[in-house]
């Protein structure tokens, strides 16, 4: 697995913008020591970190607990809400695939309203049109 510890330092200095946070209140609010804070922010040094520490920086982030870790990794991050899963944890990971399916079957339940709604929408289009015809192929009084 490659480690992709640029894009774990763009995504903590990107939310840190975002949220009008500075590094001394990253460093209190994740319990991680400023000196591994600056190291992962300016990418200086690139070596295995505890999974408790982009979890820590993660959740101090308003991320998701698995959020630097799927960065890292270059995988999706997963969203706020959505269950935490470690790679070899089964139940937990069959808990992250159970909620995904719910998450499209929402979706797929959005696509089919909609459809029913360009059904309806057509339906009264066609009545327009043929009263349209209608009146034009009635003499003039």
């Amino acid at each position: 697995m490659t480690e992709d510890w640029g894009a774990v330092a763009r995504a903590i200095n990107q939310r840190m913008s975002e949220l009008g946070m500075n590094q001394r209140e990253l460093t209190e609010r994740s319990q991680v020591s400023k000196a591994i804070v600056g190291e992962l922010q300016n990418n200086k040094v690139q070596r295995r970190r505890s999974e408790r520490t982009l979890e820590a920086l993660s959740v101090a982030l308003d991320l998701h607990p698995n959020h630097l870790h799927a960065v890292l990794s270059g995988r999706r991050p997963p969203q706020a809400g959505e269950p935490a899963a470690r790679d070899d944890d089964i139940p937990g990971r069959l808990s992250v695939i159970e909620h995904q399916l719910r998450e499209i079957l929402d979706r797929l339940g959005g696509i089919d309203a909609l459809t029913d709604q360009v059904k309806e929408i057509s339906a009264n289009v066609e009545t327009v049109v043929e009263r349209l015809d209608i009146n034009r192929k009635r003499p003039d009084r």
